[in-house]
């Protein structure tokens, strides 16, 4: 059985993947599309996707609940969960629109972070292809890089950043590449170089959910909240990671 971890990439979609109990098996790949990996000859059977899957209607509070769970467990890495608008946010034309819808449909009234609009093509793409294909909603499962390092971490959130002043720094990443290597990811991911058009933190986001999705492909993961939500065209609403140790 192939699974799966992938993070948003400059040139798409940056995707780790390996076959259950076969750490030879593992390869890395740039993918345009989503669903060039959903598709693809592997297959994945479990996907760990970090970005957001799920759009409420409305929002109350500060994002869509599986942020507000997920947040106070992170410590200073609780900036990195962006809140997210809702649908209609989502799906606006440009971040004008996008802050006066998110205006209209959040308790209280909030707008759109900058952050958060860079990634809303991305969640767009999943979202219809989702809603186009409900065979692939049981494949594909939320994550979040910072809250799976946080169960690697004895569910204590790291205390180094992966980048200080938007540059990379490297004692974070040595961190984070001696987690997944202590959760059984070989040195050929965890030492790897990323492919053109994937960072160096693309790349560790992508092997963080690799790592989510080899443990719900054997009947582990937590989901937050748990049981996940639903928004309304049944598509779940909830972060996942791992099972508890």
């Amino acid at each position: 059985m192939w699974v799966a971890g992938i993070d948003g990439c400059r040139a798409g979609w940056m995707a780790a993947l390996m076959r259950v109990g076969e750490p030879a098996s593992a390869s890395l790949r740039i993918a345009r599309s989503i669903a060039e990996i959903l598709d693809g000859p592997e297959a994945p059977a479990f996907i760990a996707v970090d970005m957001p899957i799920g759009l409420p209607e409305r929002i109350s509070g500060s994002g869509r609940m599986p942020e507000q769970l997920v947040r106070p467990l992170l410590g200073a890495r609780q900036s990195s969960v962006f809140a997210i608008p809702s649908r209609a946010a989502v799906h606006a034309g440009d971040y004008g629109e996008a802050c006066a819808l998110a205006l209209d449909t959040s308790d209280p009234p909030r707008k759109v972070s900058r952050q958060g609009f860079n990634l809303f093509p991305k969640i767009r793409e999943i979202d219809a292809l989702l809603r186009a294909r409900a065979d692939l909603v049981p494949r594909l499962f939320e994550v979040h890089p910072e809250l799976a390092f946080w169960s690697l971490n004895g569910r204590r959130p790291l205390t180094e950043p992966k980048k200080v002043k938007s540059r990379l720094y490297c004692p974070g990443l040595a961190l984070r590449r001696a987690l997944l290597a202590s959760a059984g990811l070989p040195s050929a991911l965890t030492e790897a170089t990323p492919p053109p058009g994937a960072g160096e933190d693309d790349l560790i986001d992508a092997l963080a959910g690799l790592t989510v999705a080899l443990d719900l492909a054997t009947g582990g993961g937590q989901s937050f909240p748990d049981p996940p939500g639903r928004d309304a065209h049944g598509l779940p609403v909830a972060i996942w990671t791992h099972r508890p140790r």
